[in-house]
């Protein structure tokens, strides 16, 4: 056999290769596979299997009349209306946040980025004790406003308050590493072409980070809509006002109502699963919507 022989013919594919079979590096996929599925189903099916089956012991008029009481219905408006709320103002300024901490450089950005994970780290009791020390009517701020006429604290505003307070890193630290990887050759392209400032967020940088805000959204809605430490101190509890549906829970378990407590779950638990399928819909949506224009 000749050298040109040698040079032109292809060389062995690897043994994983042409047993057609991709190389892994790590191997073992039945295993993982397996203790993937039985991790998932202690820490989140057999849960909520529970939950369901302790539901169906009530009988469908005992459901609905603990799911439907006026102090329930005022609870859910409460929660899922401020938990929206908050995501919405998180989103904003919270993508305005991990912007500040991408594109400039100023003293202090170590300090306010090490910052923004705080909330993270106090436990909510101490969160909401903070929060309620700093809006009540002799507090720090609420002592200037209250005489505005502009209450906070024991309101339902205080109840956004303390969301928007929990939430916010979710969204920063899901956008942040979105906007460093940002290639800002694309900007300066669209810049050298004449587009506004505007037209540059709208039709270079928006679609980049959409699908990582989306999630960022989502991720702080759904810790909105199950907080329950840093609300309940700032909240006041007033039924039909102030009331939270994780409170309304948590009565109906020191009262051992377990199966209406169960009931109350799970309604919550519908409603966030089916606003978090519709915002992983509009993700997949926009995901293919920037493939088809790339």
């Amino acid at each position: 056999m000749t050298a040109a022989t040698l040079s032109a013919t292809p060389p062995l594919a690897p043994t994983s290769a042409r047993r057609g079979g991709a190389s892994r590096v790590l191997p073992g996929f039945g295993l993982t596979l397996g203790y993937t599925l039985f991790y998932l189903s202690i820490i989140v099916l057999i849960p909520l299997s529970a939950l369901l089956f302790k539901t169906f012991t009530l009988t469908w008029d005992q459901f609905w009349a603990a799911i439907s009481s006026p102090r329930t219905l005022a609870s859910y408006r409460l929660t899922f209306g401020a938990s929206l709320i908050a995501a919405l103002v998180n989103a904003v300024f919270g993508l305005l946040l991990a912007w500040v901490l991408v594109r400039y450089r100023f003293p202090g950005k170590k300090i306010i980025d090490a910052l923004v994970d705080l909330p993270f780290a106090l436990p909510t009791a101490v969160a909401g004790i903070s929060l309620t020390a700093l809006l009540a009517g002799n507090g720090w701020v609420g002592q200037y406003l209250e005489p505005l006429g502009i209450k906070l604290a024991f309101t339902p505003a205080g109840v956004v308050i303390a969301l928007i307070f929990i939430g916010l890193p979710l969204v920063v630290r899901t956008v942040q590493p979105v906007l460093e990887d940002a290639e800002r050759e694309l900007e300066e392209a669209a810049t050298s072409l004449g587009a506004t400032r505007l037209q540059i967020f709208v039709k270079v940088i928006l679609p980049h980070i959409a699908p990582a805000l989306l999630t960022g959204f989502a991720m702080a809605f759904a810790r909105a809509v199950g907080e329950y430490g840093s609300v309940i101190f700032i909240a006041g509890n007033m039924p039909m006002i102030s009331e939270i549906t994780p409170l309304i829970i948590i009565g109906k378990l020191e009262q051992y109502d377990y199966a209406g407590a169960t009931a109350v779950a799970v309604v919550m638990l519908t409603i966030s699963f089916a606003l978090l399928l519709l915002i992983n819909a509009l993700q997949a949506w926009q995901a293919r919507r920037s493939g088809a224009a790339a």
